[in-house]
């Protein structure tokens, strides 16, 4: 019997938030939803990451309806999302009351698998996420911020992976967020952590750097069970592999990957016309679809990539750009050598901006950085040196404990802060999360016509 390979298409999460900034309608997604049940995957990646921000922020929708319409409409495929452990959705602790409530509620209104992460890999902060996910009868996917460093060996992360099984996991991941996850440690990663636990593991990448097809294929030949795919129209890039060739090329190699091609086709069909509208719209840019091997170079995925150039623009020192690349990596290992993944991406770019443009390292020293080697985010990677910790936060105490035993239980306070507006518990977490963009969308869902501005009105007799 051929060895299955399983497939997640991550169209409606991560392959849009990739390309476009996540701005795709759930409007877009309806008439396709079916078909997609229909196609043969594993799972489809649905929510989480950047889809609750951006439905609220750009597509004046409920991100909470979008996910009751897809299960409505998929009904035989897992759904799966993307959560930041105890950062939930967004870029700072949450308390564990928030936290539990949102899984319930994510698992309720629809989800079947939450891939659950912590930017720094400190396991303390995927406790409460683990143990919420299990009690309400969600999968719990534990998954590891993959990185390069002098202390991100094979045996670091079999480490984590024997914590993660610990806590419950029902599957492993390994979230290769900037795309350089190479072929051959791709191999040797899986073979490692298959020797140590028999938890299915899929692997998510990036074709940033232009090797994630050669990645996919050795990990699948070291074993791993699933891997995260996107359909064709938005394939490539900053995206993941397309399906369709994955799929083919596996197939011919032997392994049966279990997708109708005549589905799939039609799904591209579908989403071709709709990614075009985005390019006449100026939404995809096409940089985003450029091949960039100094990711691989300097281990800075993609996105960080273009931040720090965005950067350096405004400051009108773009000839700077190669200087703080060197500087990434450099800033990086003075850190604890934290994976570069949101929030430590763009916060350990904006320090090394910093240390280039004002001509003196660390004479500027962003609060998120403070808090950071204070241990408000957890416990770094590797040890943060005593000179380096004097110099950012002189002689404050570094915390050792979970971060978020420091943080008081909040949802009644938020439920009280919103009062009337909030007509559910979804509405009271949305507003615990994006607060400043919950409030108007909810009181433009109660009175549809309160931020109408009054019009002049000019009588002429």
């Amino acid at each position: 019997m051929n060895k299955q390979v399983k497939f997640m298409d991550t169209i409606l999460r991560d392959a849009h938030q990739s390309l476009i900034a996540t701005r795709m309608s759930t409007e877009q997604m309806v008439p396709i939803l079916e078909t997609l049940d229909q196609a043969g995957y594993h799972a489809l990646e649905v929510w989480g990451g950047a889809t609750f921000d951006s439905a609220l922020r750009y597509l004046d929708e409920d991100p909470w309806e979008r996910l009751r319409i897809i299960r409505k409409h998929v009904k035989n495929t897992k759904l799966q999302m993307l959560l930041r452990g105890q950062n939930l959705l967004g870029y700072k602790h949450y308390p564990d009351d928030v936290v539990e409530s949102f899984i319930q509620k994510a698992i309720e209104n629809g989800i079947d698998i939450v891939r659950v992460f912590d930017a720094l890999n400190d396991t303390r902060n995927l406790e409460t996420s683990m143990k919420a996910i299990k009690k309400n009868g969600g999968h719990a996917q534990a998954c590891i911020c993959y990185t390069i460093s002098d202390v991100h060996t094979d045996e670091y992360y079999i480490g984590l992976v024997k914590e993660m099984v610990a806590l419950g996991a029902d599957s492993i991941a390994i979230k290769d967020m900037a795309g350089i996850l190479t072929p051959a440690n791709a191999y040797s990663l899986v073979k490692a952590i298959k020797s140590v636990t028999a938890l299915p593991i899929q692997v998510h990448t990036h074709t940033t750097s232009g090797i994630a097809e050669m990645t996919y294929l050795k990990a699948v030949e070291a074993g791993a069970d699933i891997i995260d795919t996107a359909i064709s129209p938005f394939s490539g890039g900053t995206s993941q592999p397309a399906t369709e060739s994955v799929a083919i090329a596996l197939e011919e190699l032997g392994y049966d990957c279990g997708l109708d091609q005549e589905k799939l086709k039609e799904i591209a069909d579908y989403f071709r016309p709709i990614k075009e509208e985005f390019r006449r719209d100026g939404i995809l840019n096409p940089k985003v679809m450029d091949v960039e091997p100094n990711t691989l170079l300097y281990q800075v995925p993609g996105g960080m990539l273009s931040n720090l150039l965005s950067q350096l623009k405004d400051a009108k020192q773009e000839d700077k750009y190669e200087k703080v690349l060197r500087e990434v990596p450099v800033v990086r290992a003075e850190l604890g050598y934290p994976p570069l993944v949101t929030p430590l991406s763009q916060m350990v770019g904006t320090q090394a901006v910093m240390n280039v443009l004002s001509g003196e390292r660390y004479k500027m020293i962003p609060k998120e950085i403070k808090d950071y080697v204070k241990g408000l985010y957890g416990q770094p990677p590797a040890p943060i040196s005593e000179e380096m910790t004097e110099k950012i936060i002189g002689n404050e105490e570094v915390l050792t404990v979970r971060p978020a035993d420091l943080l008081e239980p909040k949802m009644a306070d938020f439920a009280a802060e919103l009062g009337d507006l909030g007509e559910s518990t979804e509405d009271v977490l949305m507003y615990a999360l994006f607060p400043s963009l919950a409030l108007p969308f909810l009181k433009k869902r109660k009175d549809p016509f309160y931020d109408v501005p009054i019009q002049e009105v000019t009588i002429t007799y």
